[in-house]
């Protein structure tokens, strides 16, 4: 059976942060082994326009919009979010309401969502973070975070020193670097723990 993963992508997202569901999911079902194939399908989803320009400035089509997918969520397994730079424009789409409403949506029916970076932070705007354990980007060569912090203020539990946070249904990382390993770990929910170590090892980690 097909599982889907919307990847939302807000403009000013990071390619890095972007690519390793795409690269991991493809791997998964790509495998030599038929048997111990994994049908996942990531559609790649903008806010408002097909084109979406990320940070450093790489245009990414999207597969759908938002607005055309809203009504057929339940289609969908996961949601995945990479986050992005505020100097190029990632909060005015990650912290619309409509993203805030498509967050709600998957965690109401406990669905997966796995974020990178600060896109945790979108996670934190639609409340669904109060009370719960999440992390966000730390800049190692300050003391001070102020990401972490501002994820604390939507009254999440951070935990400033694990790289990779778990709560449930939600993931959350704290720099580009985990990217890959958020998405094993998404794979490992959708498939299984084995695909997902079995998938690490052949591209390398």
């Amino acid at each position: 059976m097909t599982k889907k993963i919307l990847l939302l992508l807000c403009k000013g997202f990071e390619v890095m942060e972007f690519t390793p569901f795409v690269d991991v999911m493809g791997w998964a079902r790509e495998d030599d082994n038929n048997e111990d194939k994994a049908d996942i399908q990531v559609v790649t989803c903008g806010l408002y326009n097909k084109m979406v320009t990320s940070t450093f400035g790489v245009k990414v089509q999207v597969d759908v919009l938002l607005g055309e997918v809203v009504k057929s969520l339940d289609e969908f397994d996961a949601l995945a979010i990479p986050g992005g730079f505020e100097n190029y424009s990632f909060y005015e789409e990650a912290y619309s309401e409509d993203v805030s409403q498509l967050i709600r949506d998957f965690d109401s029916k406990g669905k997966h969502i796995a974020s990178v970076c600060v896109a945790a932070l979108a996670l934190g705007k639609s409340g669904i973070l109060k009370g719960r354990n999440a992390t966000t980007y730390r800049n190692s060569l300050r003391e001070h975070s102020v990401r972490q912090q501002q994820l604390r203020d939507f009254g999440a539990n951070v935990i400033a020193d694990q790289s990779i946070v778990i709560d449930k249904n939600v993931i959350t990382s704290y720099n580009p670097q985990t990217a890959p390993y958020v998405a094993f770990e998404l794979l490992s929910r959708l498939s299984d723990e084995n695909k997902a170590k079995k998938v690490k090892t052949l591209m390398g980690f």
